[in-house]
């Protein structure tokens, strides 16, 4: 392509309150339409907000995740617009004092996306289209809402993915939200403008409310295709606001493009000025846990353990605490990344379930099976089979692996077993003789069948080989 892109992403997230941004109502999602709302979030005359302490701080926790810096003195403002949607005909938002500005989430490649700001707000209803006829229902009305604003610094739908991505792992992993595209607690406004090199920036259209990692990358090509058609024609583009559509896969126009102007905002005056102390900013940030691309890198370089595999575990807050609780335990990280990937995954089929992980083994549990191999008293594959058995049961290792099941062989015994194979395995000895070193596995399997896996396998090697000399 001959056009440069320019991109920015304005995210929606909401936050994992139980009570909503100015009222008393759940937050909890789906129900009943228009039963978890109240005059307040439905905008009846005299019914006056209140704001929630705990979506301050729940945005405190964002920003510092993200490199901001927090204001500690803020305010909220009235966005002025009308749509079905919103009853008051205006939202509750914040303009030009945000709660956290000047951030950065840094990609894979080093490059670092800037964030303008973050400010917090009230979520709008939801409109329902059926048969016909559109519905609104008002539950989600007021559930409170970061909205995280990128500079443009995207030059990339990969790039754009990456980011909403790591936005979505830091978010989960800090515990404010979370961020389930596939029921809206996570939407991504994505901003398009092509430009060829050298010349000013092109005219920008924002594809919104976009519910997926992938549906970002697609609607950005569709986007790109469109504007590098239009322009290519000596057309110009048109500011405006558009919409994907997955089914049909296709981007088209919904309306022209609002500007600030038009949203006369001004300082919402039924809420007064906040202010958090800079004290208290400091308790939040001790507060955070581990983030987790510091946490892939403690797991590769510290543990050891193969980059790709520990990929398949970072991005789950709940799996990570198990896995460093069984590894704190005394459980090796390879041995307990082995299982979790095996067994444990096997039971979980969804990116949902793996990130509620809710499982019948404990960390410990998981800790003494796993010890278990650590220590060659049974070998993986049986671990698997007892472990399939004990996420059914929930009972301990203890209930299929009895003491007489985990006593190692004599040393007579062994030497019995060793001299057996080999005169059980004439070819294989010759061909060990010969060079052929692989044949010596016919004799361990020889020896740990007939030991039922009880036999050292080092110490059987070193016997094998000097039998055979």
């Amino acid at each position: 392509m001959s056009y440069q892109l320019v991109c920015g992403i304005e995210t929606h997230i909401e936050l994992v309150t139980k009570t909503k941004i100015f009222c008393c109502c759940t937050t909890q999602f789906g129900g009943e339409p228009n039963t978890h709302c109240c005059p307040v979030c439905t905008g009846q005359p005299g019914a006056l907000p209140v704001l929630n302490k705990k979506v301050i701080e729940y945005a405190v926790r964002a920003g510092l995740t993200v490199n901001c810096n927090i204001n500690n003195n803020s305010h909220m403002d009235r966005k002025n617009y009308v749509y079905p949607d919103l009853p008051k005909a205006y939202q509750i938002s914040q303009f030009d004092e945000p709660l956290c500005t000047d951030g950065y989430v840094r990609l894979d490649s080093g490059k670092k996306i800037r964030i303008e700001r973050i400010h917090i707000e009230e979520d709008a209803g939801k409109l329902v289209h059926d048969g016909g006829y559109t519905y609104v229902d008002y539950n989600r009305g007021g559930v409170p809402l970061i909205e995280i604003v990128s500079m443009a610094d995207i030059s990339s739908p990969e790039e754009a993915r990456e980011y909403a991505q790591k936005l979505q792992l830091i978010m989960r992993n800090v515990g404010v939200s979370d961020c389930k595209m596939q029921e809206g607690s996570m939407r991504c406004d994505v901003n398009v403008s092509l430009h060829k090199e050298g010349e000013p920036w092109g005219t920008r259209t924002e594809i919104k409310n976009i519910n997926s990692l992938s549906n970002i990358v697609r609607a950005m090509e569709l986007e790109m295709e469109r504007q590098e058609d239009i322009l290519d024609a000596g057309e110009r583009i048109i500011q405006s606001t558009m919409r994907y559509d997955a089914d049909s896969d296709i981007v088209y126009v919904l309306r022209s493009k609002e500007n600030a102007d038009d949203y006369r905002y001004f300082p919402e005056p039924d809420i007064p000025r906040f202010y958090i102390s800079p004290e208290r900013v400091e308790e939040i940030r001790a507060s955070l846990p581990e983030f987790p691309d510091s946490k892939l890198k403690r797991y590769v370089d510290e543990m050891g353990l193969p980059e790709n595999n520990a990929r398949l575990i970072y991005k789950y807050r709940n799996v990570t605490e198990f896995f460093d609780t069984a590894v704190k335990k005394g459980a090796s990280p390879s041995n307990t990344l082995n299982m979790i990937l095996g067994p444990i995954y096997a039971t979980l089929q969804t990116e949902e379930d793996k990130e509620n992980f809710e499982i019948k083994t404990s960390p410990s549990q998981l800790a003494s099976l796993v010890k278990l191999i650590d220590e060659k008293k049974i070998r993986a594959n049986k671990a698997k089979e007892v472990l399939a058995q004990m996420l059914e049961s929930s009972a301990d290792v203890t209930e299929y692996i009895k003491a007489d099941d985990l006593a190692g062989l004599s040393d007579d015994d062994l030497l019995a077993l060793c001299k057996d194979a080999i005169e059980a395995n004439p070819k294989a000895a010759d061909d060990v003789r010969n060079g052929k070193d692989k044949a010596i596995n016919v004799m361990f399997g020889y020896v740990m069948k007939n030991s039922r896996g009880k036999a050292d396998v080092k110490k059987a090697e070193e016997i094998i080989r000097s039998l055979l000399k």
